[in-house]
């Protein structure tokens, strides 16, 4: 049946955000659906770039606006020899996953450049380095914009330098690998650990770091916050559950804390992982939770094995959405004619980006191990596939 909400939201399409609507120009899709849409109604909160090449493969990515502003910002840079990928999903507004787009990758390859290489630590430096800068910006503004203080932004990136893969990840976001397992079957391997209360080990981890704390994690209308506030517990930004001089006023009652904190309550620390790529690893899945709460990590690299490469981050965004419409007991034909801003009621911002590994062409950007590493700087540069 379709929902009350959809019945009140208006049919007729209202233009996006500047911001969204130019990065709607790189929508290179055809004007027909999908196959397996059974009607020609056409999404206008999802755009995408259904195939563009990368140094060792190939590369789709899609994205579908819910919120009134987009939350989501995301990028793709490719060089000769190296890809880099970020999926950035804010909270509170764009504020902070606009400035982690603006920043980090720059950050890497300053840090890069200066290190002649790309590993874990650089990694963990140039989320600092970003960390940081927001904080600062926050400081600078939060005189005359006070709730830039209660804005922040989970991470995810991931770089594929001569072989090997780096991930760092900061919030709930996702990266997860397709490999050929035994009898040649797809398997799905997360790569990232999800920092989000409502898992038992996050709850401990921040009991164990808060012991004198007994309201650290609350359980509020049936799911576990943080401070009764945020499900997240790593993040950029949120500068109020880091720093007291942050602290907002009882006049913004949601992000009020009783007493000011004593301790960081959330943290930029990153989780790292790093994974020399092998002849099975086929593909990688890089999304926002936007998109986990709808499909398995197993449902997900099972449609992208299944399916042609071109449209593939598209197709697993749409098969999110009909998930969504069918638990509100509606069609996804219903759904897009729901407006942004309303549309949230349904689903949150998804960004997908899914990276083809095609061994290869792999092989040839692997070093021999007499060669010392050359910059990674050198083999990758600001290109112009800001997605987001």
């Amino acid at each position: 049946m379709f929902s009350w909400l959809a019945r009140i939201a208006l049919a007729c399409w209202r233009p996006v955000s500047r911001y969204a609507r130019m990065n709607k120009d790189y929508n290179n899709s055809n004007s027909e659906e999908l196959e397996e849409d059974s009607s020609s109604l056409r999404d206008s909160l999802l755009w995408c770039r259904d195939l563009e090449k990368h140094s060792c493969g190939d590369f789709s990515f899609a994205v579908v606006q819910a919120n009134e502003i987009i939350e989501d910002h995301s990028q793709v840079e490719t060089g000769k020899d190296a890809i880099f990928v970020g999926v950035y999903d804010g909270h509170g507004g764009p504020d902070a996953s606009r400035f982690i787009s603006d920043h980090l990758f720059q950050n890497l390859i300053r840090l890069a450049r200066a290190n002649g290489t790309i590993s874990e630590d650089i990694l963990r430096n140039a989320f600092s380095a970003t960390e940081d800068g927001f904080l600062a910006l926050v400081r600078r503004s939060c005189g005359i914009k006070p709730l830039i203080a209660a804005i922040g932004s989970c991470c995810l990136v991931g770089v594929i330098w001569r072989g090997t893969l780096y991930v760092a990840n900061l919030g709930d976001s996702r990266a997860v690998i397709g490999y050929l397992g035994r009898s040649n079957k797809i398997v799905a391997e997360q790569l990232t650990r999800d920092h989000n209360a409502s898992i038992e080990e996050v709850r401990q981890e921040l009991r164990s770091l808060h012991p004198d704390d007994s309201h650290i994690v609350v359980m509020k209308h049936g799911v576990w916050r943080i401070k009764g506030i945020i499900q997240v517990s790593r993040s950029i930004g949120d500068a109020y559950l880091k720093r007291p001089e942050f602290s907002l006023d009882p006049s913004f009652p949601r992000f009020h804390l009783s007493e000011p904190i004593r301790r960081p309550v959330l943290t930029a620390e990153p989780s790292l992982c790093t994974r020399v790529l092998q002849p099975s690893d086929k593909f990688l899945i890089f999304a926002s939770d936007g998109l986990w709460e709808h499909l398995t990590n197993q449902q997900a690299i099972e449609i992208v094995s299944n399916s042609p490469r071109a449209g593939i981050a598209r197709r697993l965004i749409k098969t999110a959405l009909n998930e969504a419409a069918r638990k509100r007991e509606m069609r996804y034909d219903d759904l897009k004619k729901v407006d942004k801003g309303i549309r949230r009621f349904f689903h949150d911002d998804i960004t997908v980006v899914v990276i083809f590994i095609d061994q290869e062409s792999l092989s040839t950007k692997m070093p021999v191990p007499e060669q010392s590493v050359k910059g990674f700087a050198d083999s990758i540069g600001p290109s112009n596939f800001n997605i987001l």
